[in-house]
């Protein structure tokens, strides 16, 4: 699935009504602590079965005959998300539905920092293949050159003419003198926020619905600041923050993570005393006793997820609602996929539970 493969008119008004109320019934399907419980006590085979008696049905059932175990359930996650997001692009119109197009680029940017992982790390292009999820625009042929690419040089020559060309370029010198891939995700993520924040009215608005999207891209950014901020600090690598800031946050700039220098307290006080901070007082709790890096961006991620539904819940009819699912939705399958894997690794059950996202 691709959004540019979706036929939709979108000349026409918007319907956020429609894809709201849709949204809450998928919204109210996801699975729920209490699931995730069950899930740790299983093995892969436990968790499929499972997923088979939830609205994971036809995916497993599709794909039982040709696949088990973990791969069984890597497959049906990725089939399923890409379902879903389809079904936004079928369902929205006008505005709306450029907006999500245009956002579900995230999965363009995380198939490219997939592929470069992979490559990192020595993976086959079998094991990058299952790994990406295909609900963003670089067609077959693009992600096929990426996962077969045998370095990270001949990835970046793959994404010749996409948005990601230029800034990976750019980022590759970095990359080789500093031997870590911070330059290089770091360009990715700011390829995909700059284009969409361009793709947005440049005045920042003050009430309606574009406001509110405004605000969600804006909290989005501010938290992947903070998240790259203590990664970069905990790497060791000597990158100016000028090279990792995305710019369009309201928090953060580089002279500021200059002075943090990748404090954990300090960012915390920081989003504490920012317009986050009255929603977020339990998840900055959080942040604040997290003892590893895992540890904080799972915390940054179940803050932002908090405060895309407190966004949703102050103007129902704007894109916030579908935006505070979309991130819903990535949390829960990245929880199964963590569950999986951590238990063909053979992780124990508080092991696994450390891995998760949850609310």
């Amino acid at each position: 699935m691709t959004p540019t493969s979706t036929t939709r008119d979108t000349g026409g008004s918007s319907n956020p009504e429609f894809v709201n109320a849709r949204v809450r019934s998928r919204r109210a399907a996801l699975f729920d602590d209490e699931d995730y419980r069950k899930l740790v006590r299983m093995g892969p085979g436990g968790i499929a079965r499972f997923m088979e008696e939830s609205e994971y049905e036809t995916e497993i059932n599709a794909l039982a005959s040709r696949h088990d175990g973990v791969d069984l359930i890597e497959y049906a996650l990725n089939r399923n998300l890409a379902k879903h997001f389809d079904d936004l692009l079928r369902w929205s119109e006008g505005e709306l539905h450029e907006q999500i197009v245009r956002y579900l680029r995230f999965y363009d940017a995380w198939n490219v920092k997939t592929a470069i992982r992979g490559v990192y790390s020595g993976s086959s292009p079998e094991e990058i293949r299952d790994d990406l999820i295909q609900a963003g625009e670089l067609d077959e042929t693009v992600l096929d050159r990426i996962v077969e690419a045998d370095s990270i040089e001949a990835i970046v020559e793959a994404l010749e003419g996409t948005l990601f060309e230029e800034p990976l370029v750019a980022a590759y010198d970095q990359f080789e003198n500093e031997e870590v891939l911070i330059p290089l995700e770091n360009a990715v993520d700011r390829a995909f926020y700059s284009e969409l924040l361009a793709e947005v009215d440049d005045t920042r608005q003050q009430e309606g619905p574009l406001a509110l999207y405004q605000e969600f891209l804006v909290a989005e950014i501010d938290f992947l600041n903070a998240r790259n901020a203590l990664r970069v600090a905990r790497s060791g690598a000597d990158i100016d923050p000028d090279d990792y800031v995305i710019e369009g946050g309201d928090l953060f700039s580089a002279d500021e993570l200059r002075t943090i220098g990748g404090d954990p307290d300090q960012l915390v006080e920081i989003l504490r005393d920012s317009e986050y901070g009255d929603e977020l007082s339990g998840a900055l709790d959080q942040l604040r006793e997290a003892d590893s890096l895992i540890e904080f961006e799972h915390a940054l991620d179940a803050a932002l997820q908090e405060y895309t539904d407190h966004l949703s819940n102050v103007y129902p009819v704007s894109i916030t609602a579908v935006m505070s699912y979309v991130l819903a939705k990535r949390l829960e399958v990245e929880n199964i996929r963590a569950i999986a894997r951590g238990k063909e690794v053979g992780l124990d059950q508080q092991q696994i539970e450390e891995e998760l996202v949850i609310q």
